[in-house]
C-alpha cells in the first residue's frame, strides 16, 4: 500500500500502517449547509458523547442486523475528504483475502469511480466486473446466482464525474442489459438489479444529495482518528518516540491543529509541517491559512533539498521553469477543478497537460493509474480538499483572475458552503503577514489592488451585516485569517448585530466571534445564537460578551440548570440586557425560578421570550411580581399549563395564547425564515411545536398566511425528500394543516 507517509519507492506492510477509524452508526443528518470540513470539527464532538459511543462500530459488523430488525444489504459509508474512506475499503479487502471477519460472503468485489469514469459507453454488469476481474469469468454465471453470497464495494461517489446528473428513474434488472454505468450501479444500489446482494457505497458528505438513501439499510458516519490514533499516527509517521511525544506536544497547544489532526489526511499535512519547519518555525499558526502556507513553504523546501543535483542539472539545460510559475499553474488547475467541484484530475486534460514533466508535481498531487481494458490514464488529486481549496485561492491571488460570483456576494446558498474555504483562504493569504511571508518564501506577491480592495470588501459586509443582521459567521472567519485588528476598528455599524443562528458552532467559530467583538466597543444591539447547540462551557467563556447584549437569543438549544445559571448570572449584573430569548431550550419551573431570582437583582429586562418549554403554573406565578415591572412582555405559550390556568394569567403583559395582535405577524415571520434554512430532520422537530395551535387562533390573518406559507414550504420538501420515512412524517403534518 501507497500511504500518505510513504517516500518516493518506500513500502509500507498495509497491517502495520492501518490505523483504526472511529465509525459511528446512524442516519447522522444528511442535509448539509456548510462546508464539510468545517462541520467536521463540532460533528466529532457530539459523536464522543455518551448516547452516540454506543453505537460505534467495527467494519466487520457494517452488515449484521441491529436488534433482529430486518436484513443490513445496503450501506452508505460516508465522511469528509481524507478521513479514511478508501484506507477502509483496502482494510475490508485485506482482511477479506486473510479470511478474517467477513465470513457471510464468498465473494467480495471492489470499484472504484476513478476507474469508472473512464467507461463513456453504455455497459453491463458483467463487463463492469470482469474488466477488473479475467479470473471470474467462468464463476460469474454462479456468483450472480448466489448474490447473498456477495458484497459489492462502490468507492467514491462524490469521484464520479457525473453524479449530479444522476436521476434513480431508469432501471436494469439482468446482470447482461446495457444501460449507462450511473444507471447499471443505481440499479443495484436500489435492489433492481440482484436484489439479494450486499452494496458498499462511499461518499464525501457534498454528494449524498444525489444518492437516493431511501434505499439505505445502514447510514455509517466516518468520524476519523481519537486523540490516542493521532499520537499513534505521530508515532509511525516520525519513527522516534521521543520525537513524536514532543511534536505533539506542539500541535497539543494548538486547538485549530488538534481539532483536525482528527482527520487523517490532514495529520498528515501538520506532520509535514512539524517536519520540515522544526516546530513550526518557532511561530505556532494562528489560523487556517497560516498552517497550509507553511505547508507549501514546507514541501517546497523538502523538494528543493531532495532534489538538489536534479534542480542544478535541469538548471544548466535551462528546461525547468521557476517554482513560483509550476505553484501559479497548480493553482490554476485548483481553482478551475474547484469551480467544476471536481477533485480529480486526469492526465488527458488540458490542465494536466501543462503539467507534465514538471519534477514538482509529485511534491504536491497524489498519482493513481486508473485501468480499464485497452486504456490506462494516471489520476492525479491533491493530498487533501482542503489543500486543492488552498491552491485555489493562492491562484487567485497572486494572478488578476476575477474572485468567483459566490464571493462576490459573499455567499452562495446553492452551494452548501462550498465556498466557505476558499474564501477563508483568500483572506489569509491576501493579508499583509502571509503576502509577505509568501513574498519572501516562495516568491509569490500578491497584487496590491486585489489586498486593498478584497480589504475594503470585508469592511463593507461586515457592516452591512452587522446593520440588517445578516448571517455574518463566514465573514466573521475571513476578517479572522486576515490578524489585522486595524480592519477590525474599521467596521463601524450604526447597530452591531451578530446573527450566527442556525449552525452547530465549533470552538474555531467561537474565536473568529470573540475575536471581532472584543476589538469593537459598546453595547452589541443583538447576538443571536438560535439553534448553535451552546454549551454551559461555552456561555461561561463568552460570558464578557453577553454582559453587553441588549437583545440576546438563546433559543432551541438544550440548557440544563448549569447554563441557565451562567444566564442568571449575566442578567444580575448587565446594564445592557432588555431581551432574552430561551424559547424551546427545555427550561422548566426551576431553571425559570433561578432566572426570576436574577431579574429582580438589576430590572433591567423587558422582554422574556421562552415559548416551547416545560413551563406550569408554578413557574408563571413566580413571574407576576415581575410583570408589567421590569417585564413588559413575557410570551409563554406552548409550555405545560392546563386551558383551566390560562385564565389565572390576567397579566397583560403575559402572553399563554396567541391574539391578534401585530407582534404575532413579525413572529410567524421569523420562525418561517428559520423553518426556510432548517434541515428536514430540524423542520419536523418545529412542526411538532408550530402545528399544536388551536382553531381559533387560525382565524387571525397573520395565522393564515403563516400556515399558508408554511403549507407550501412543506409540499417542496416533500417533492424533493428521498427517505420515505421522513416523508411520512412530512406529509402528515401536511395533511394537518390543510383540514
Amino acid at each position: 500500500m501507497l500511504s500518505y507517509n510513504s517516500r518516493h519507492g518506500e513500502k509500507i506492510l498495509f497491517s502495520e500502517h492501518y490505523v483504526n477509524l472511529l465509525l459511528a452508526d446512524g442516519h447522522q443528518c444528511l442535509e448539509n449547509k456548510r462546508h464539510e470540513v468545517l462541520t467536521f470539527g463540532q460533528k466529532r464532538l457530539s459523536l464522543q458523547q455518551k448516547s452516540v459511543v454506543q453505537r460505534k462500530i467495527t467494519p466487520a459488523e457494517l452488515f449484521s442486523r441491529s436488534n433482529g430488525s430486518r436484513p443490513v444489504k445496503k450501506v452508505l459509508v460516508t465522511g469528509v475528504a481524507g478521513i479514511g474512506k478508501t484506507v477502509l475499503v483496502q482494510k475490508m479487502l485485506f482482511d477479506f483475502g486473510g479470511n478474517k471477519n467477513y465470513l457471510a460472503f464468498d465473494f467480495m468485489i471492489h470499484m472504484s469511480f476513478r476507474d469508472l469514469n473512464l467507461i463513456d459507453k453504455p455497459t453491463n454488469l458483467r463487463e463492469l466486473v470482469l474488466r477488473k476481474n479475467r479470473h471470474l469469468a467462468k464463476e460469474l454465471d454462479n456468483i450472480f446466482a448466489n448474490d447473498d453470497k456477495l458484497l459489492i464495494i462502490l468507492d467514491g461517489f462524490d469521484e464520479c464525474r457525473h453524479y449530479r446528473g444522476y436521476d434513480g428513474d431508469i432501471f436494469v434488472t439482468e446482470p447482461d442489459e446495457d444501460a449507462e454505468v450511473k444507471e447499471v450501479l443505481g440499479s443495484l444500489l436500489q435492489g433492481e438489479l440482484l436484489p439479494n446482494a450486499s452494496v458498499m457505497l462511499t461518499s464525501r458528505p457534498a454528494a449524498i444529495n444525489h444518492i437516493p438513501v431511501g434505499c439505505i439499510d445502514r447510514f455509517v458516519l466516518i468520524a476519523g482518528f481519537s486523540l490516542a490514533e493521532v499520537q499513534d499516527f505521530f508515532l509511525r509517521y516520525f519513527q522516534d518516540t521521543a520525537l513524536a511525544d514532543r511534536m505533539f506536544t506542539t500541535v497539543s497547544a494548538n486547538e485549530l491543529m488538534l481539532t483536525l489532526c482528527y482527520i487523517p489526511a490532514f495529520c498528515y499535512i501538520v506532520c509535514c509541517i512539524l517536519n520540515e519547519s522544526k516546530d513550526l518555525c518557532g511561530v505556532s499558526p494562528k489560523t487556517m491559512t497560516d498552517i497550509y502556507v507553511q505547508y507549501l513553504v514546507a514541501l517546497l523546501r523538502s523538494h528543493t533539498q531532495t532534489r538538489a543535483e536534479t534542480y542544478l542539472q535541469d538548471q544548466r539545460t535551462g528546461s525547468i521553469q521557476q517554482l513560483s510559475d509550476i505553484v501559479v499553474k497548480l493553482g490554476r488547475l485548483a481553482f478551475q477543478k474547484l469551480m467544476e467541484h471536481q477533485t480529480l484530475f486526469y492526465s488527458s486534460d488540458q490542465d494536466v497537460a501543462v503539467l507534465e514533466g514538471s519534477s514538482i508535481l509529485s511534491t504536491f498531487l497524489d498519482k493513481t493509474v486508473a485501468q480499464e481494458p485497452g486504456c490506462t490514464e494516471e489520476v492525479f488529486s491533491f493530498a487533501h480538499l482542503t489543500v486543492q481549496e488552498f491552491f485555489a485561492a493562492l491562484y487567485c491571488a497572486v494572478t488578476d483572475h476575477p474572485l468567483p460570483d459566490a464571493i462576490q456576494s459573499k455567499a452562495s446558498t446553492e452551494d452548501e458552503g462550498h465556498f466557505d474555504l476558499f474564501s477563508r483562504f483568500l483572506s489569509g493569504i491576501l493579508s499583509d503577514r502571509n503576502a509577505s511571508f509568501l513574498s519572501r518564501q516562495v516568491g509569490l506577491c500578491c497584487q496590491k489592488e486585489k489586498v486593498d480592495s478584497y480589504r475594503q470588501k470585508i469592511t463593507t459586509d461586515l457592516t452591512m451585516l452587522c446593520e440588517n443582521g445578516g448571517h455574518i459567521l463566514n465573514c466573521l472567519h475571513c476578517l479572522f485569517e486576515q490578524q489585522d485588528p486595524l480592519l477590525a476598528l474599521g467596521v463601524q455599524p450604526k447597530a452591531l448585530r451578530v446573527n450566527v443562528s442556525d449552525e452547530t458552532l465549533s470552538q474555531m467559530d467561537y474565536n473568529a466571534i470573540k475575536y471581532f467583538l472584543s476589538l469593537t466597543k459598546g453595547d452589541i444591539s443583538e447576538l443571536d445564537l438560535t439553534g448553535t447547540g451552546v454549551s454551559c462551557d461555552t456561555l461561561k467563556d463568552i460570558q464578557p460578551l453577553l454582559l453587553r447584549c441588549d437583545r440576546l437569543w438563546l433559543g432551541e438549544n438544550n440548557l440544563d440548570m448549569d447554563a441557565v445559571q451562567v444566564i442568571a448570572d449575566v442578567l444580575k449584573v448587565s446594564e445592557s440586557i432588555t431581551q432574552l430569548g430561551l424559547g424551546w431550550s427545555n427550561i422548566g419551573d426551576d431553571e425559570l425560578q433561578v432566572l426570576t431570582g436574577a431579574i429582580r437583582v438589576k430590572k433591567r429586562l423587558r422582554e422574556l421570550w421562552m415559548e416551547g418549554n416545560r413551563v406550569s403554573y408554578r413557574g408563571l406565578l413566580s413571574l407576576s411580581n415581575l410583570s408589567p415591572d421590569p417585564l413588559t412582555r413575557v410570551v409563554a405559550i406552548w409550555n405545560l399549563y392546563d386551558t383551566e390556568q390560562e385564565s389565572v394569567c390576567t397579566q397583560e403583559s403575559i402572553t399563554v395564547n396567541f391574539t391578534d395582535d401585530a407582534m404575532w405577524e413579525a413572529w410567524g415571520e421569523w420562525v418561517f425564515k428559520r423553518c426556510e434554512v432548517s434541515s428536514n430532520e430540524k423542520l419536523v422537530m418545529v412542526l411538532h411545536k408550530v402545528c399544536n395551535i388551536s382553531i381559533h387562533c387560525l382565524e387571525a390573518q397573520w395565522a393564515k398566511t403563516f400556515y399558508n406559507n408554511l403549507s407550501q414550504l412543506i409540499t417542496s420538501r416533500i417533492e424533493c425528500c428521498t427517505e420515505d420515512d421522513m416523508c411520512k412524517k412530512l406529509e402528515k403534518f401536511h395533511s394537518s394543516l390543510n383540514l
